[in-house]
């Protein structure tokens, strides 16, 4: 049987084009390292959800390694956290959940795309290779502002990429001539040991600590004041951990005047 040359050209066009069509359909499925939502995310009350381990406290969770997992709640008309940062080069599994009524969890420039309906736990795992910054809206119509309902979603460089926490207890006022003391916790949220300075800087006075962490572990430091060295008055103090910082002022006082000397 004898074909055309243009039947053939056409003929060998159209099976590119299938082809080629299977293949983007085959890789928006699988390539980017979505995985397909089932019914291992279980099911949750959505009246206990504050009592839960994973969704008592939302957000992102090392699981050790280059991987990650994140927990979101969704309700009218937020997300909580509605500020997600993980690194590139890592895989991170969502588990999303309902507080009141269906909503969906939609990455805007990806096909990151599901329900989210109270009773049940929407989970997918997705692999981010390249820093960048997404939207996150809800595509399911879900009251009077959902239209406002938003969030974003950083994929940050590793090198930038910290889950410490830094938190401060000091004293609003001290007696001058007494010590008093200003405590520094110290939180590791990955898997990995964390080695790390803390600084304390007030008045003319810079006093460090080394900190030593265990993986997703904490240590608190303390920093002895020497108040009779900052003089009566307000004094401002910054603790800085890294990236981190927490500021406040110290008012000295005369004991005359009925100052506290307790940390």
């Amino acid at each position: 049987m004898n074909i055309h040359t243009y039947e053939k050209a056409w003929l060998i066009a159209s099976m590119v084009l299938i082809v080629g069509f299977i293949a983007t359909i085959t890789y928006g499925a699988v390539g980017p390292g979505i995985a397909m939502i089932d019914d291992d995310g279980g099911s949750i009350s959505p009246d206990n959800i504050n009592d839960h381990e994973r969704f008592g406290e939302p957000g992102v969770t090392h699981v050790g390694g280059n991987e990650y997992e994140v927990a979101v709640v969704a309700q009218a008309w937020s997300y909580t956290p509605s500020q997600i940062e993980v690194p590139a080069n890592s895989e991170v599994t969502f588990y999303i959940t309902s507080r009141d009524v269906t909503h969906s969890f939609t990455v805007v420039g990806t096909n990151m795309n599901t329900m989210v309906i109270p009773g049940q736990v929407s989970q997918m795992t997705v692999e981010f290779d390249e820093p960048g910054e997404y939207g996150i809206l809800c595509n399911e119509y879900c009251g009077e502002y959902h239209h406002t309902m938003e969030g974003k979603l950083n994929v940050v460089p590793e090198d930038e990429f910290d889950l410490t926490e830094l938190s401060v207890e000091a004293p609003d006022e001290a007696q001058a001539g007494n010590e008093t003391t200003i405590s520094a916790t110290v939180s590791d949220g990955m898997q990995t040991d964390l080695e790390t300075t803390a600084t304390l800087e007030i008045g003319e006075q810079t006093l460090e600590r080394d900190v030593m962490i265990s993986g997703e572990g904490s240590e608190t430091v303390e920093f002895a004041v020497d108040t009779a060295a900052l003089g009566t008055g307000e004094h401002d103090w910054t603790v800085t951990v890294d990236d981190h910082q927490e500021s406040g002022t110290l008012e000295v006082v005369n004991a005359t005047e009925g100052g506290d000397d307790s940390a």
